[in-house]
């Protein structure tokens, strides 16, 4: 462990448990900024505070499930009904998609990233009076189909939540292709009162339309059905708008060139296991990342890196 300049620096044991959690805790630069405890269903978690913000992590899927600014609602959604189960995803919040995005037969949809414990490789103090948290994804079998690669993921939670998940090919010779996203749930109080600015005349893939191709003829866009929209080649920033919080949500992104709109609407809600009935009219993803025509293929010795910013205003 590496001590002094506002930084801590370890290297998790594969075999995690709270007492290590608590054991790092009393030798921390830091105390009752970061703090280690068990989670919902025993998942091992972090929660951080600063003077203008509270952030939560848990460590499988180096999931993001709080970032909270200090006298306003969340900017994340989490559904009550998630499971919280080792190997299972976390619904709400950020989950880290990689190396694929939607479903895969015989596999687990949305990849395997975001179903694993990552290890905590860095946290830091930042002169600003943000915390950053850097996590590494640890050998697991799934890896063993791929070249070899690293997976680090970096949050920074201060005025600003910042996201960034970095890619390295660390084969000498094999090329590596993958699709990649952050998943970003987006609160917002009464979905009929939200809309969603930056997305006019892309076009996109219509998933509840049979995957039909299409353009977005409005410059503003209102959710009133199940939406599945996949944006191809859209870098830029997208804004949700939220009338009933007084809320405008800027999501911006690097590194990603494709935007995702979800709300599963009514019928869809039912069928989720992992999400109340009702849910829907308080959410609405906005996913960062690279698919379909926008996958990545990275050469051997190279690094490609997605970073997602959440940036909120009152209107």
């Amino acid at each position: 462990m590496k001590r002094g300049s506002g930084t801590v620096r370890l290297q998790l044991p594969s075999t995690m448990s709270t007492t290590y959690f608590y054991d790092w805790q009393k030798k921390s630069d830091a105390p009752g900024r970061v703090t280690f405890k068990p989670g919902t269903g025993g998942l091992p978690k972090i929660e951080i505070e600063t003077a203008c913000c509270s952030a939560e992590i848990y460590l499988q899927g180096a999931h993001v499930t709080k970032f909270q600014k200090t006298g306003e609602e969340s900017l994340l959604f989490m559904s009550e009904a998630s499971r919280f189960e080792t190997g299972h995803p976390i619904r709400g919040g950020v989950p880290v998609i990689f190396p694929w995005f939607g479903p895969r037969e015989g596999h687990d949809s949305h990849g395997f990233a975001r179903n694993h414990t990552w290890e905590i490789w860095e946290i830091t103090s930042l002169p600003n009076g943000g915390v950053r948290v850097q996590f590494r994804l640890p050998d697991c079998p799934e890896l063993s189909a791929y070249p070899a690669l690293h997976l680090n993921y970096s949050v920074t939670v201060g005025e600003t939540l910042i996201c960034e998940l970095t890619v390295t090919n660390r084969s000498a010779d094999r090329g590596l292709e993958f699709e990649d996203c952050l998943h970003t749930y987006l609160r917002v109080s009464d979905i009929s009162r939200a809309s969603i600015a930056g997305l006019g005349g892309g076009r996109f893939i219509d998933k509840v339309d049979g995957m039909a191709a299409k353009t977005q003829n409005v410059s503003v866009l209102k959710i009133g059905e199940e939406t599945d929209r996949v944006y191809g080649d859209s870098p830029n920033s997208v804004e949700l708008i939220d009338e009933s919080l007084r809320r405008k949500i800027r999501v911006d992104k690097s590194g990603g060139l494709s935007t995702v709109v979800w709300n599963p609407w009514v019928e869809k809600s039912k069928r989720l296991t992992d999400f109340g009935d009702d849910e829907y009219q308080r959410m609405v993803c906005i996913e960062s990342g690279n698919i379909a025509q926008n996958r990545v293929s990275l050469p051997p010795g190279q690094s490609s890196a997605l970073k997602l910013k959440l940036i909120s205003n009152a209107l």
